[in-house]
């Protein structure tokens, strides 16, 4: 069901593309916030070929959003004003992963910057820590997974039960979007933060 409202509101969303070169103006409470928590799509299941590949890119999207230093990383949802949704693509319209896997359960986090690091420690239960849709947690399951293959970076407003059951207020969808290290959907959103913060500057 929360697949199926995400699908239907996406038309509502923002979204940037790798070719779209059309100006992207963000909402004044995106702009305002500084606080994020980065998860990873809770439905998306494991790749068997590459069971790390999520956690990668999420840990990397973190780092990145660090070094920025617009915003301070959120240990749950009830804290956070923005949720980042990532999703890493396999380049496949076909993918064999196992369902039912918890994750975005993890104890703490440890983000090392140059600016030194940050640890945080979560707290509650679901949706406060971790997952923010709130769903059940269920059984590994072997399936298959289809889809354009691309990687995904969406932006949701934070402080609310089951954050991810709105409509996103950004998007980036590429091939290699969260490619590290350069990341590009990381570097396509700070260009829409500065262009919005520019746009509003100008009309104020």
């Amino acid at each position: 069901m929360r697949r199926l409202a995400f699908l239907l509101l996406l038309g509502c969303c923002v979204v940037a593309a790798g070719k779209d070169k059309k100006k992207v103006i963000l909402p004044a409470d995106v702009l305002e916030a500084r606080t994020l928590l980065v998860v990873i799509d809770p439905d998306a299941g494991v790749p068997i070929d590459a069971p790390n590949a999520n956690i990668k890119a999420r840990d990397s999207v973190e780092r990145a959003l660090m070094d920025w230093g617009r915003f301070s990383l959120a240990t749950d949802v009830s804290t956070a004003d923005l949720v980042i949704l990532v999703r890493k693509g396999s380049g496949r319209v076909a993918e064999p992963t196992i369902g039912g896997v918890p994750t975005n359960d993890r104890p703490g986090i440890y983000q090392p910057t140059d600016a030194g690091g940050r640890v945080g420690v979560s707290r509650g239960t679901p949706p406060q820590a971790g997952d923010p849709t709130g769903a059940p947690g269920r059984n590994p399951t072997p399936q298959v997974e289809v889809s354009d293959g691309e990687d995904t970076f969406a932006v949701y407003r934070g402080k609310r039960d089951n954050a991810l059951d709105t409509s996103p207020v950004w998007r980036y969808r590429d091939k290699d979007a969260l490619r590290s290290p350069d990341l590009p959907a990381v570097d396509a959103f700070r260009k829409a933060v500065v262009e919005a913060e520019k746009q509003r500057a100008a009309n104020p």
